[in-house]
């Protein structure tokens, strides 16, 4: 008896609808660079001119755990910008503009409309990002997903003169911090976010009135691209440094762009932190170390500038529509001090 691909759990048939109802989205990314009509098993990108040092930076993430709450509450058009933001917003800390985005698709079962949905928040992070999606993977892996169940991944390609790769190195003691806003717990952290929130969709989309929202919404809420307002700013000031603050929150994640021998003071009274970790630190009942050390706790981008550039830094970042504060300065030492 003859067994077929499709009687294995793989129909190509779906991955062909998959693609059909994806073109549309991907085709909307497109700029200048793309080569479309060259080849078909890879993607083609043409760089620009105007670069003396041309220098690729390339940056690659996924959406973790965040994806559980998609599943539940089978809403799936978001957590693509997700996937495309922790990628772009990486690369631009460097300095670096992105020039094109691949993902990668896995699931059990292939459902084309989940798959073209998910990939509609792709191309959104890619139009807001200024990336174009010049391809990526859609894999049908039957009895290794849960039904119903994905993941999705992907990198970022960008590009900076050498000259201009921010790269922390003449950060010194004296300069300051800036933090600009997030849109929510963007994606870091939801292996303990579910543990607080757990996995009941009656309760999570009940309106919660410490809260002030339902549960869903805001943990479902995409990660905030800042890659428009960083290139903007990175043009008009002397950016010393810009950490994105993922895994790892502040703890981890600012002293990465400081050099040897510095470290900072950070005022965790400076800005009015949301109500979703202070929910979630009560919950938990960690102290605010740990919490600084696993959220975003409202801050989703930091960048580190002289004293004399603070308030040019500040103004460019309110034209572009970002909400900022000064919340530290830089020090001799090591490290991140909270106070």
């Amino acid at each position: 008896m003859a067994i077929s691909y499709k009687d294995s759990g793989v129909d190509v048939e779906r991955g062909y609808e998959a693609v059909r109802l994806m073109r549309e989205h991907v085709q909307s990314t497109y700029t200048d660079g793309v080569l479309g009509d060259i080849g078909s098993f890879g993607g083609f990108f043409q760089l620009s001119k105007g670069y003396k040092e041309p220098v690729l930076v390339a940056g690659t993430d996924g959406v973790g755990t965040k994806l559980k709450y998609a599943f539940l509450a089978n809403k799936h058009d978001t957590i693509g910008i997700d996937a495309v933001a922790m990628c772009v917003n990486d690369i631009v800390c460097q300095g670096a503009k992105p020039l094109f985005f691949l993902d990668y698709f896995a699931t059990g079962k292939l459902s084309p409309e989940v798959v073209a949905t998910v990939v509609s928040g792709v191309a959104e992070g890619c139009r807001q990002s200024g990336a174009a999606l010049i391809g990526g993977e859609t894999a049908e892996m039957p009895g290794f997903y849960p039904d119903g169940e994905y993941d999705i991944a992907g990198f970022a390609v960008g590009i900076v003169d050498k000259k201009k790769v921010i790269n922390g190195k003449k950060i010194k003691s004296g300069d300051v911090l800036i933090g600009i806003k997030s849109s929510g717990v963007h994606s870091n952290g939801y292996s303990l976010v579910r543990k607080l929130w757990g996995e009941d969709l009656e309760v999570l989309e009940k309106y919660d009135e410490e809260l002030g929202a339902k549960p869903i919404d805001v943990l479902l809420t995409p990660t905030k691209i800042y890659v428009n307002s960083i290139l903007a700013l990175i043009e008009k000031v002397k950016v010393k440094g810009i950490a994105h603050i993922t895994g790892g929150g502040f703890i981890e994640n600012i002293p990465r762009i400081f050099p040897e021998g510095i470290g900072c003071r950070i005022d965790t009274r400076s800005y009015e932190v949301p109500a979703i970790f202070k929910i979630m630190q009560k919950k938990a009942g960690i102290k605010k170390e740990q919490a600084y050390n696993t959220f975003n706790m409202g801050i989703g981008m930091v960048v580190c500038v002289a004293k004399k550039d603070v308030e040019a830094t500040i103004a460019q970042l309110e034209s572009t529509g970002e909400e900022c504060v000064v919340i530290g300065k830089t020090c001799n030492g090591s490290g991140v001090k909270l106070v």
